[in-house]
């Protein structure tokens, strides 16, 4: 069994990503998974027209949404992630392997800009969420924007609440770090993972220098729906993901 603890700053722990990683892309290969359901359409709404955007993808698995961007027109995309479990990339993407905690200090990032910045289920493994943020804000093109998405965060209160006999309330509010198995990635590896709550991610955002354009709450489409009730009964039970569209804050000039 692998196990990780939390970075500094109560990030998830990235070393087990390695491990899980294989397992995700598998899981996320399923005709009924939510990502290929909900999470990337949604996400690749927001993003809208690509074409001859650069664009990065922080903790982009084995590249294959990076891949896409680039087969709808992004030019000089990069994707960076942990497990170098990476496909082969389509001409103009780069591949790299490296933490995305700090992505200038990624090996062949350093002063490069980037239109977007995606951070899809990934944030969470960052040492410092404040800091890795104010990194890529820094390294946004004037009309730049982040692409953030987190699970909701009352999915893992609802979770512990049955585990542990207690109440939503009490678990949404607590604050120690609790072990947590992707049981549909890989059962045999456990975080420790630390709870947030919305002001949380609110305050993070604000700490970073950055203000949330859009917001959504992506749902299960209705025929995708009638087609895997067993998923939809997942999202009526535990909600899904959040995704921001997050901007940097420009102060007025004196």
């Amino acid at each position: 069994m692998v196990s990780a603890t939390d970075g500094a700053g109560g990030g998830d722990s990235s070393r087990p990503w390695q491990t899980l990683s294989a397992g995700f892309e598998q899981a996320r290969a399923h005709e009924d998974s939510l990502d290929r359901l909900v999470e990337w359409p949604a996400q690749r709404a927001l993003l809208g027209d690509v074409t001859g955007l650069a664009i990065l993808d922080a903790g982009c698995g084995n590249g294959t949404k990076i891949a896409q961007l680039a087969r709808d027109g992004a030019a000089a995309s990069g994707g960076v992630d942990l497990s170098e479990n990476f496909i082969t990339p389509p001409p103009g993407v780069e591949l790299i392997q490296g933490d995305l905690s700090d992505l200038a200090a990624v090996p062949g990032l350093a002063g490069r800009r980037f239109d977007q910045i995606l951070f899809l289920q990934s944030f969470g493994y960052a040492a410092d969420g404040v800091r890795a943020l104010q990194v890529a804000r820094e390294m946004l093109t004037a009309d730049g924007y982040i692409l953030l998405t987190r699970t909701q965060p009352i999915r893992y209160a609802i979770e512990r609440a049955e585990q542990n006999g207690t109440s939503l309330g009490e678990e949404y509010f607590a604050t120690e770090s609790f072990a947590y198995r992707h049981r549909n990635w890989n059962d045999q590896v456990t975080l420790a993972k630390r709870p947030y709550t919305m002001s949380d991610l609110l305050n993070t955002f604000s700490a970073a220098g950055l203000w949330i354009e859009e917001t959504v709450e992506p749902r299960m489409p209705a025929d995708a729906a009638e087609r895997y009730p067993h998923k939809q009964a997942v999202l009526n039970k535990y909600l899904g993901i959040l995704i921001f569209k997050l901007r940097p804050v420009v102060l007025p000039s004196r």
